[in-house]
């Protein structure tokens, strides 16, 4: 099955329904790239009139995520999946409509070879930047991904 915006965005209505509820929605995906866009409202803002971090982060960790399931789903083994760690910076504030773009579709690639490879677990960063519709930067996240083969029962 090949995954697609729509399916992302199907799946976030069902399993990430706070996602969903603020806004977060998959614009695009393919092999490297995947964008995610989020529109600061009511609903998904702080106190100081911007889009809050932690809906910031989650549009973020899915344009990551979103290229992980997405090579997962294209092997015949099962792997497992898992943030093990994040970082952030914040340059601007979030106003308006906010684009995460991670280009980091191949370091998954390698990091699935070797687990099936080796059948140890893989770590790797991916990072996604956010940027707002004129093309300035209001952050960048940085999130360490863990995939590994799931152990049978």
């Amino acid at each position: 099955m090949k995954i697609s915006p729509k399916k992302l965005n199907q799946f976030l209505m069902l399993k990430l329904p706070s996602a969903w509820l603020c806004g977060v929605r998959v614009k695009a995906i393919s092999e490297t790239d995947c964008s995610v866009g989020v529109t600061h409202k009511w609903i998904n803002q702080n106190p100081f009139r911007s889009m809050y971090f932690a809906v910031q982060a989650m549009a973020a960790e899915l344009s990551t995520g979103a290229l992980v399931i997405a090579k997962i789903r294209a092997q015949k083994e099962p792997i497992s999946m898992l943030v093990a760690q994040n970082k952030s910076v914040f340059t601007k504030k979030a106003t308006g409509k906010i684009q995460f773009k991670c280009a980091d579709g191949e370091l998954i690639d390698k990091a699935i070879q070797e687990t099936l490879k080796t059948g140890a677990g893989q770590t790797f960063w991916m990072k996604s930047i956010g940027t707002n519709e004129n093309g300035v930067e209001v952050s960048t996240f940085e999130f360490e991904w863990t995939v590994k083969l799931k152990t049978k029962k």
